[in-house]
């Protein structure tokens, strides 16, 4: 099988304050941008939606060149970095907080700009996106999601493909003393449990070694497929896994590769332990008051 370039116009928007609240703080820009153009596409839009404190930027030094040079990172890696301040406000009590939420001008943006795109892919896990991912769909665009955590079970269900952060090569570094080059054996790698032999006690768990197109292709004996397998024992597994839930790609594992003492030609998953799971009491857009319908407000301006 020979997967042909799609040459596709893609739109990526970053939801950056829920992405660095979530579990992808450190998340690698530059990875992003290469796993969206995986089969070829062309990054028309790289929109990086940030929030800036002005009062404490003032005052505090360290922070300001901090967020510049992050800033400018985000720049040098071709994202336009739309920076929404912060605005402090006081309750009832007097006590001061403030609000920077961006979601509002990142869901008008790709609504707008869709008309020249053909794929969008949105990186975030809150579920208010729900309507605007319906609403690309029926513009024409493909609609991805990525997130890490905290993610709308809603939001996952409406995008054409969902991906966990966790899974793409590299795309958030990995935090043990020596992770290797990813894929590679003695190296760390992440992935979920694609099979399981209760009976026998061991099972293979699915990672993609490399950033490529074909991402329906999941049988890692497709020489296309970007995925791989590593042979895991159950007592491998971490004690808080019931082998009952497997296999699922809801739960995320990390775990190092090393090489198979037998003939097997998959390495063997060791030093396992869970980075994701099913989220608890997902937050649902329903549960609170509705904001605006970006949609409508769409419409609504352009008469």
């Amino acid at each position: 099988m020979s997967i042909q370039k799609s040459n596709a116009k893609i739109g990526v928007y970053v939801d950056v304050a829920n992405i660095n609240r979530n579990g992808g703080y450190g998340m690698h820009y530059d990875v992003l941008r290469e796993f969206a153009c995986r089969d070829g596409a062309e990054a028309i839009r790289l929109n990086a939606y940030v929030s800036f404190d002005i009062e404490r930027a003032r005052e505090d030094l360290a922070y300001r060149k901090g967020i510049n040079g992050y800033f400018s990172v985000l720049r040098e890696y071709g994202f336009k970095v739309i920076q929404k301040n912060v605005k402090w406000y006081e309750d009832d009590k007097g006590n001061r907080y403030g609000k920077a939420n961006a979601d509002l001008d990142m869901a008008v943006d790709a609504l707008l700009q869709s008309q020249n795109l053909e794929r969008v892919l949105l990186v975030t896990g809150d579920g208010d996106f729900v309507q605007v991912v319906r609403a690309l769909q029926n513009f024409g665009c493909r609609v991805e999601i990525i997130a890490f955590e905290n993610i709308s079970s809603e939001l996952k269900r409406e995008a054409d493909m969902f991906l966990s952060g966790y899974l793409i090569p590299s795309l958030l570094p990995v935090k043990r003393e020596y992770a290797g080059v990813w894929g590679e054996v003695g190296s760390i790698v992440r992935g979920y449990c694609s099979h399981y032999y209760e009976d026998r006690g061991f099972g293979f768990m699915r990672y993609m070694d490399k950033i490529a197109p074909g991402l329906w292709i999941t049988d890692s004996r497709n020489d296309d497929s970007p995925y791989s397998s590593a042979f895991f024992h159950s007592s491998n597994l971490p004690e808080e896994v019931n082998t009952g839930n497997l296999p699922s790609r809801d739960f995320i594992f990390e775990f190092r590769l090393e090489e198979s003492k037998t003939n097997n030609k998959d390495p063997v998953a060791t030093n396992i332990r869970l980075v994701g799971m099913p989220e608890r009491g997902e937050r649902s857009p329903s549960n609170s008051p509705a904001p605006p319908s970006p949609t409508s407000l769409l419409y609504s301006n352009n008469g």
